[in-house]
């Protein structure tokens, strides 16, 4: 049917549903208005990029008057940030996977809630790349873990529970045609190494700690371009395994710095 799904039974026991990172509710809004013909949603980290994105959709849709704002649809809250340009929903998540894995529950409910079909996750930001060229852009078509595994793996009530992490690969090959009509704006598709730690975790030397020398690192992200990785960060595992549990098309697009 499209509709984007949620797999928690205790939803339907309880008599409203608050998204309080987002300040939403079932009660407190009617959310089927507010978002129930969004087609499109766009994440990324930085507040203010996902502002400035919601007001580039905004004139690229011919939706903005002269000198109209976005306005931060969770404004009652100082964890994400919202923004809509029509059918384009653009929305915060933050830094590492518990701060996108927080928004994306409470995203995916109010996308269920709202009774939207068919919808299309990206996201967007910036990177690391491994072994390609600075100004690329990496589709992501598999999210692997710091030992190059495509899973992702949580402790739920002291169990490990192991996720797929495959985006969907139709889209990937989309948005990259879509990228040749582009000029001077190199794209590839490749594998998404995710970390839980910018320093360490991603090999780098100029962290308050380091316990590995710099040939050690150089030897890791041989391995990690061996396997099939081009760019690391920080969130993808938990986007891909999200996405995939819920019913939503959804890709990553990530460029290298």
């Amino acid at each position: 049917s499209g509709l984007v799904l949620v797999k928690n039974p205790h939803l339907d026991l309880m008599e409203e549903d608050v998204l309080y990172h987002l300040d939403l509710g079932t009660k407190t809004h009617n959310l089927p208005a507010m978002f129930g013909d969004i087609k499109f949603v766009c994440v990324g980290g930085s507040p203010n990029r996902m502002r400035a994105f919601a007001q580039f959709m905004q004139r690229e849709l011919g939706l903005a008057a002269a000198g109209e704002d976005v306005a931060d649809i969770c404004a009652g809250s100082d964890r994400y940030a919202m923004y809509r340009a029509g059918p384009v929903l653009s929305i915060s998540h933050g830094m590492g996977i518990p701060s996108i894995s927080i928004m994306l529950h409470e995203l995916i409910k109010l996308l269920h809630h709202a009774k939207c079909r068919d919808v299309t996750i990206i996201r967007i930001g910036t990177s690391g790349g491994l072994g390609i060229e600075a100004g690329s852009v990496v589709i992501t078509d598999t999210a692997v873990d710091s030992s190059f595994q495509p899973r992702f793996e949580q402790v739920v009530l002291g169990d490990v529970v192991v996720r797929s992490t495959e985006l969907d690969k139709d889209l990937a090959e989309e948005l990259l045609a879509c990228s040749r009509d582009i000029p001077d704006f190199p794209t590839l598709i490749g594998h998404t190494m995710c970390t839980y730690d910018f320093y360490e975790g991603q090999g780098r030397l100029d962290g308050a700690l380091c316990s590995f020398s710099s040939e050690k690192k150089l030897e890791y992200l041989r391995r990690a371009y061996e396997a099939g990785v081009r760019n690391i960060e920080m969130e993808s595992t938990a986007f891909a395994a999200l996405c995939g549990l819920c019913g939503l098309k959804g890709e990553s697009c990530r460029f290298h710095l």
